[in-house]
């Protein structure tokens, strides 16, 4: 029986990268860059931060975070802001996600063409490529490489191209309804959702944006992408 999707997309952050130590790391600048503002920051009023910022569906969860702890001052948000991008800019904190490498390589093995649709540096490949799973993507689609984020329709559908399949034939892969689902639903894509980290319980607005499927590790993945493709 011929399968009903010849690609699958996945994002970096959530699937494959686990980021848990990035989440922290995160958040620790963030408090640290109020607390040169003079503004107190603790674990309860992150959390509450960051519930907020994806609940509205935030582009950048993180801006959105500072914007909520500094009180809405542009120039201390702007301060805080930079600071944390200053932190964070040369940290890699990529933590494979267990049992995905062995899942690309069945998946690839079975003749899927596999892409990357993330919103990541240009030194994401590199990390991929150290944690041995670069090998299995046909094509690295990175915003800073093709100059567009997710949402944007754009970058789905250059991944697509590059990758020679129809958008109705391919499957994302992703952490974020805003990011991930809703725009890959959008174009007529499949969509599962990886229940993990910061945005794992953000709530579609309606049932255009609801997952095919919703998973919290690799096992389920794959049964997933399984019962996707009718097995």
């Amino acid at each position: 029986m011929l399968n009903a999707y010849d690609a699958i997309l996945f994002d970096v952050g959530g699937p494959l990268d686990m980021e848990f130590a990035w989440e922290i790391a995160v958040d620790s600048a963030i408090a640290s860059a109020c607390a040169l503002e003079g503004i107190r920051v603790d674990e309860e009023m992150l959390a509450a931060a960051s519930r907020r910022a994806v609940e509205v569906f935030a582009p950048d969860a993180y801006f959105h975070m500072i914007e909520t702890l500094c009180g809405g001052d542009p120039r201390a948000i702007a301060r805080v802001d930079r600071r944390r991008r200053d932190t964070l800019a040369e940290l890699d904190t990529f933590q494979l996600r267990p049992g995905i490498a062995d899942l690309l390589q069945r998946l690839a093995a079975q003749g899927f063409a596999l892409g990357i649709v993330a919103n990541q540096p240009a030194s994401a490949a590199e990390r991929l490529r150290r944690a041995g799973i670069a090998r299995h993507f046909k094509y690295v689609g990175l915003s800073e490489l093709m100059g567009v984020r997710k949402p944007d329709a754009a970058i789905f559908l250059g991944v697509a191209e590059a990758l020679g399949v129809a958008p109705a034939r391919c499957i994302m892969v992703g952490d974020r309804i805003d990011n991930d689902i809703a725009p890959a639903k959008a174009l007529g894509m499949a969509a599962i959702r990886f229940r993990t980290g910061r945005h794992a319980r953000q709530q579609p607005r309606g049932p255009s944006e609801a997952p095919d499927a919703d998973v919290v590790d690799v096992l389920e993945l794959e049964r997933a992408i399984e019962a996707l493709l009718g097995r």
